[in-house]
C-alpha cells in the first residue's frame, strides 16, 4: 500500500490506531465529517488491541452503558457486509456460572436487570450450564445465566474493518508516524507535531491507549490511567471444543474461557494486579509482550483446572502477557478534556475495549460534532476525575485493585480499599475516633455510618441487610425526632463573580436565580435536549457574587459545563473554592434550638425563612448559614471556613447535648432523602431525564426574560403528551423485611417497565424505599399510578410495592418550614 502523504491541516486528527481510534474515525466519517486524519505510531491494532481476548458482553450496571455495547454488537454484525473485511464477530452467547450462593444471588439480580434493560437472559441450573458448555465440570456450581446476545470478535480484523469503513468515506489513515507534541493556543488545541511534520487541526482526539496519559501531559491534560500486566493462555486443541462454544465466565475463580482454533483461550482478572510501565511505555512496544509470569498467573490457572480438569493434560500453545491500561474506577475515559478546548479523549478501556469500542466511538464522534454528549455518559465522562487523580503513585496503588474488579463480587455499597485515605475533611480524625466507617467519593473520605461503641467499624457486605442497618436506623431516628450533624464538607463549591455573573448564570440555570441578596435557589443545569447536566443550589451572597453548592463528584464537570456556556466576552469568573469551606449540616426538629444557643441571629421563620442564607456568628466563628435541607427536616447547612470547622463542630456538639444530638453519615442521609423523594444527580437526574419527567417542574422558570439553555426542548416536551411516559416515581415496598439496593427491575402488572435508580431503607416509613425510572406506553400520571399494580424483582423474587408521584412522608414539607 502506498504511503499516505501527510496533510498540512485537517478538521479532525485522531491519535491512535487501535480499535477505539478507528471506531471514532469510522463514525465521524459516517456522520459526513470526512476531513479526518488518523495517526498511528506503529501499525493499526498494535498496542493493546491486537492481544485483546475479544469478548463482547452486553450487560453493564448502567442502562446507558448497556445501550452502547448493544450498538457495538449490531455494528460488528453488519460491518463485514459493509467493508467486505472479516471481523471475526460471532454471536455465540455467554454462560456465567456461580460457585457460591452469594454469586448466584448476584446473577439472579443480573438477570432481573437484564430483563429490565431488554437484554435476553435465562437462569440456568448447573446441568443446564453444562449442556451449554460441555467441557466443564459443574459439581461445585450453584447455577448460572445464559445471555444469547453476547459474543466474540477478532480484535485485529475488527479494527481493520473499521479503518476501511472510515477510508471508504474519505478519512485518511497514516501508519508509522509518531506524535511528538500537541499544539495549543489560547486554551484550545491547534494541531499536532509529528516526526514527519506538523498538522494543524480544529479537533484532536487522544485514543492513544497506554500512551494516552503521556500524550495528555504534552498539553496539560490529565488522563488518569495506568498500565497493568494482563495475561491469558491459548491451549492446544481439546475434545468437545468447537467454534460455536459460548464464552464462559467463572467470576468466583476470576477466569474466562473462549474457543480459539479448537482450543481454549483462558484468562482472567486476578484480585491483586501487577502494575507496569511506571517509567513510561516504550515507544516501540506496539506488538511486544512482557515475559511470561506463571507465578502471577497461578491463581487463575488453579481455578481453570477446577472448572476444566482436562486442561491438566492439554498443552499450552501460547502465553500472552500484554499490558493494558486501567482507570481508578474501572470505567473508561470519554469526552472533551476540561483543561483544553477541542481536545477529546477516548482511552482507558480496562480490558473492555473490544466490547465498548463501537458504541464509545459513536458516542465520542457525536460529542465532537454536536459539542455535547447526545446521551447519558456520566459513568465514563473524563470530567468525573480531577487533576489529583492523575498522581502516578496513587494510580499505581489503585490499579492493583481495579483490574480485579471485573470479577470481584459487586456488593451493594462496595468501597475500594486501595490508595486511601486520600482527601480528608477537617473533622476526619474526630469522626474516626467516634467509630466512623468511611466511604470515598471524588477522593473524599466521608463518614457513611458510625459503629456503636465496642463494635468493629467496618462494613460486612451482603445482598441482604448489612451490619450497619440498626446503627443507621438510630441516626435516621435522631434526625427525624431530635437533631443530627452531618459532615458534608465534600460538597463541591463554585464561586461565580463579576458584573455579568447574574445574567450568565440565569441563562445557564433553569430556575430564576436573579433573587434578592440572601436568596437560595435550587435549580437544574440543562442541556439543549432539556435533560439534567447537574442539579445544584445557588446562594446569592452579593449582587455580583454567587456560591454554587453541588455534589461531591461534580466539581470538575459542573465547572466545565458552566465555563463553556459563559458568553466569550462576559465579565464573569468561576473559581473552585471547595477546599476553603467545610459544610456541616445541622438537621432535625431541634436544630433551631441548638443553633440559637450559639448565635445572636434571629432564627425564626419570619427573620430567617426557608430558602435563604445569612452570615451569622456561631460561637467564636462567623459562618454562612443556608436554610436548606436534603433530609426533609428543619435544618441549616453551615458553610464554615476550614480553619473554624473544628471549633464550630465542638460548639454544636456541646450545645446539642441536652437535645440528643448525634453524628450521622451518608447512609442515613441517603435513606432520609429517599423517604422524602429528593432526587440525586447521576441516579434519578441524568442528561436523558427532563425536569418534567423527574417531577421537578417547580424548579424551572419558563417565564424569566432571559430564557435558559434547554427551554425550547422543555416547551416542546410540555406539548408532547407522550413525554411523561418516561417518569421518575417513588416505590415503597409492602414487605418491611425486603432490602433494595438499586438496579432491580420494576414491574407493572407483571411486566418489566423500568428499574430502580436508587434505593435505601426508609426507617420512618418502615420499609425499603426506591426512586425508579419507568417507561410506560402512556403518560404516567396519578390515574396511571392508581390503575396499576407494581412490584420489584429482587434476585428473582417479586415483592409488591406502593407507587407514588408525591412522597407519603410530609408531602407538603410542613416539617421543613416549621417554626418555633
Amino acid at each position: 500500500m502506498a504511503k499516505t502523504e501527510l496533510p498540512e491541516r485537517a478538521q479532525y486528527v485522531i491519535v491512535g490506531g487501535g480499535i477505539v481510534g478507528c471506531s471514532v474515525a469510522y463514525h465521524l466519517a459516517k456522520m459526513g465529517h470526512n476531513d479526518v486524519v488518523l495517526l498511528e505510531q506503529g501499525q493499526l491494532s498494535c498496542g493493546t488491541t491486537w492481544h485483546a481476548a475479544g469478548l463482547v458482553g452486553q450487560l453493564r450496571s448502567q442502562p446507558a452503558m448497556t445501550n452502547l455495547i448493544r450498538y457495538s454488537t449490531q455494528l460488528y454484525a453488519d460491518l463485514e457486509a459493509e467493508t467486505e473485511l472479516a471481523t471475526g464477530w460471532m454471536q455465540c452467547g455467554s454462560v456465567t456460572v456461580a460457585r457460591t450462593e452469594d454469586r448466584m444471588t448476584m446473577l439472579m439480580r443480573t438477570a432481573a436487570a437484564a430483563r429490565a434493560q431488554g437484554v435476553d437472559v435465562d437462569v440456568l441450573t448447573p446441568q443446564q450450564a453444562q449442556d451449554k458448555w460441555p467441557v466443564m465440570q459443574v459439581d461445585d456450581l450453584k447455577g448460572g445465566i445464559w445471555m444469547p446476545g453476547d459474543g466474540k470478535a477478532n480484535p485485529t480484523d475488527l479494527t481493520q474493518s473499521l479503518a476501511k469503513g472510515a477510508r471508504m468515506r474519505g478519512a485518511k489513515v497514516i501508519e508509522g508516524i509518531k506524535v511528538t507534541d500537541v499544539l495549543t493556543k489560547d486554551g484550545r488545541v491547534t494541531g499536532v507535531e509529528t516526526d514527519q511534520g506538523r498538522i494543524e487541526a480544529e479537533v484532536v482526539v487522544n485514543c492513544a491507549g497506554q500512551w494516552a496519559r503521556s500524550l495528555g501531559k504534552m498539553c496539560g491534560v490529565n488522563v488518569p490511567l495506568h498500565s497493568a500486566e494482563h495475561m491469558y493462555i491459548v491451549t492446544e486443541t481439546m475434545k468437545g471444543v468447537n467454534p460455536d462454544l459460548p464464552v464462559l465466565r467463572d467470576p468466583d475463580g476470576f477466569i474466562y474461557f473462549k474457543e480459539e482454533t479448537g482450543g481454549l483461550v483462558m484468562g482472567g482478572f486476578e484480585p491483586e494486579a501487577k502494575p507496569w510501565g511506571m517509567d513510561g511505555i516504550p515507544d516501540k512496544f506496539e506488538f511486544s509482550l512482557l515475559p511470561d509470569d506463571w507465578e502471577q498467573f497461578e491463581i487463575l490457572l488453579e481455578n481453570a483446572l477446577i472448572r476444566v480438569p482436562e486442561m491438566e493434560t492439554t498443552g499450552v500453545r501460547k502465553f500472552y502477557n500484554g499490558p493494558e491500561s486501567f482507570t481508578p474506577d474501572n470505567n473508561y475515559l470519554l469526552g472533551e478534556a476540561p483543561e483544553l478546548k477541542n481536545f477529546f479523549v477516548g482511552a482507558g478501556f480496562n480490558s473492555m475495549g473490544i466490547a465498548s469500542a463501537g458504541g464509545a466511538g459513536r458516542a465520542l464522534a457525536e460529542w465532537i460534532v454536536h459539542g455535547e454528549p447526545t446521551s447519558d455518559l456520566f459513568a465514563v465522562d473524563i470530567r468525573r476525575f480531577a487533576d489529583f487523580n492523575n498522581n502516578p503513585t496513587w494510580l499505581h496503588d489503585r490499579v492493583k485493585e481495579t483490574l480485579g474488579l471485573h470479577y470481584a463480587m459487586p456488593w451493594p455499597n462496595r468501597e475500594l480499599d486501595t490508595a486511601r485515605p486520600f482527601r480528608r475533611s477537617a473533622l476526619y480524625d474526630r469522626l474516626a475516633a467516634k467509630n466512623a466507617v468511611f466511604g470515598s467519593k471524588m477522593g473524599w473520605e466521608r463518614a457513611n455510618w458510625f459503629a456503636p461503641e465496642g463494635t468493629t467499624p467496618e462494613n460486612e457486605y451482603s445482598f441482604g441487610r448489612q451490619n450497619w442497618h440498626d446503627a443507621v436506623a438510630a441516626e435516621h431516628k435522631a434526625t427525624r425526632e431530635d437533631v443530627a450533624v452531618f459532615d458534608q464538607s465534600s460538597f463541591a463549591k463554585l464561586l461565580v463573580q463579576g458584573c455579568d455573573a447574574c445574567t450568565e448564570l440565569n441563562r445557564i440555570c433553569a430556575a430564576n436565580i436573579d433573587v434578592a441578596v440572601g436568596g437560595t435557589v435550587y435549580t437544574g443545569l440543562l442541556n439543549t435536549r432539556g435533560g439534567f447536566e447537574s442539579d445544584l443550589t445557588v446562594l446569592r451572597l452579593k449582587e455580583q457574587e454567587f456560591l454554587l453548592i453541588t455534589g461531591s463528584a461534580q466539581a470538575v464537570r459542573d465547572a466545565d459545563w458552566i465555563g463553556k456556556n459563559f458568553s466569550p466576552d462576559a465579565h464573569v469568573f468561576l473559581t473552585d473554592v471547595t477546599a476553603a469551606w467545610s459544610v456541616l449540616a445541622l438537621m432535625g426538629p431541634k436544630s433551631r434550638q441548638v443553633l440559637q444557643q450559639l448565635t445572636k441571629t434571629n432564627l425564626s421563620n419570619a427573620a430567617f425563612p426557608f430558602g435563604t442564607v445569612q452570615k451569622i456568628d456561631l460561637g467564636y466563628a462567623t459562618v454562612w448559614a443556608n436554610r436548606m435541607t436534603y433530609v426533609g427536616e428543619l435544618g441549616w447547612e453551615l458553610i464554615v471556613p476550614v480553619e473554624f470547622t473544628v471549633g464550630v463542630y465542638e460548639d454544636l456538639k456541646r450545645a446539642g447535648q441536652d437535645h440528643g444530638i448525634i453524628d450521622a453519615g451518608y447512609y442515613a442521609l441517603d435513606g432520609l432523602r429517599l423517604e422524602k423523594g429528593f432526587r440525586a444527580w447521576s441516579r434519578e437526574l441524568t442528561p436523558d431525564i427532563t425536569p418534567l419527567q423527574a417531577g421537578l417542574s417547580f424548579a424551572v422558570d419558563f417565564d424569566k426574560p432571559s430564557g435558559f439553555i434547554g427551554k425550547d426542548a422543555l416547551v416542546a416536551a410540555k406539548a408532547d403528551p407522550n413525554h411523561l411516559s418516561k417518569r421518575i416515581i417513588q416505590l415503597v415496598v409492602e414487605d418491611e423485611m425486603v432490602q433494595l439496593w438499586g438496579g432491580e427491575a420494576v414491574l407493572c402488572d407483571g411486566v418489566e417497565i423500568g428499574e430502580v435508580r436508587s434505593a435505601g431503607y426508609g426507617h420512618t416509613l418502615g420499609a425499603a424505599v426506591a426512586l425508579c425510572e419507568i417507561n410506560a406506553t402512556e403518560p404516567v400520571k396519578a390515574d396511571f399510578i392508581k390503575a396499576h399494580s407494581f412490584e420489584v424483582d429482587v434476585a428473582g423474587m417479586r415483592f409488591a410495592a406502593k407507587a407514588h408521584l408525591r412522597t407519603p412522608y410530609d408531602p407538603k414539607s410542613e416539617r421543613v418550614r416549621a417554626d418555633g
